[in-house]
């Protein structure tokens, strides 16, 4: 278990950055103002069950690894960014909605879950971030240090899960206002593509640094 100070400090630096706009949250406003807030609350837990694999991941040492060979993060930086920007492009060709056709999701809610999975599962960032963050508040003099990544990874899972969930509930809020004008109904297909497509150019850029 961390040191109590530690984990304290841990929870309210990972506030901040969580309630900082990243690529996840905009994944998020995204989907939810396209689809709703179900979609958006659906984003979050496929967002964070990838979370999970990067958590195990830098608990048993494969971020290090993917971190050491320029191969290995080159793979999953071009693939995570190939699928966003396959997202976005698959948003931008979706056919307009009849004028007096109802609203309906644009994708079934299972292939939402998958698509934030994936999403995360390939952001390079992610294990950046669990590699370069979490051991700034690991004690060695405090047990294994696996089960010390294991307790602050999932504490900033859950932390995360709620802060998106609120970024989803608000936009979904939001994007349930605007769907009453017919003429955001082409805006948000438009916002939603470009927005997946921006996040796969940033993630296609970052680097290891």
């Amino acid at each position: 278990m961390p040191d109590l100070t530690l984990w304290g400090l841990f929870v309210m630096a990972s506030l901040v950055l969580l309630l900082t706009p990243g690529p996840a949250v905009l994944y998020i406003v995204a989907r939810s103002v396209e689809q709703g807030r179900a979609a958006g609350l659906v984003s979050v837990l496929g967002i964070h069950l990838g979370t999970i694999v990067h958590i195990t991941a830098a608990a048993v040492g494969l971020s290090a690894l993917i971190m050491s060979s320029a191969l290995a993060f080159a793979v999953v930086k071009y693939l995570g960014a190939a699928y966003l920007v396959w997202i976005g492009i698959r948003t931008l060709l979706a056919k307009d909605p009849h004028p007096e056709a109802p609203a309906v999701p644009a994708e079934p809610l299972r292939r939402v879950f998958r698509d934030g999975f994936v999403v995360n599962l390939f952001n390079p960032k992610t294990a950046i971030f669990f590699l370069a963050f979490l051991p700034q508040f690991v004690d060695p003099a405090r047990g294994a240090l696996h089960w010390q990544i294991l307790v602050l990874g999932l504490t900033f899972m859950v932390l995360g899960i709620i802060s998106d969930g609120i970024f989803a509930l608000i936009a979904g809020a939001a994007g349930d206002f605007l769907r009453r004008n017919r003429r955001f109904l082409r805006l948000q297909r438009w916002f939603a593509g470009t927005s997946f497509i921006g996040l796969g150019v940033t993630a296609a850029l970052a680097t290891r640094k």
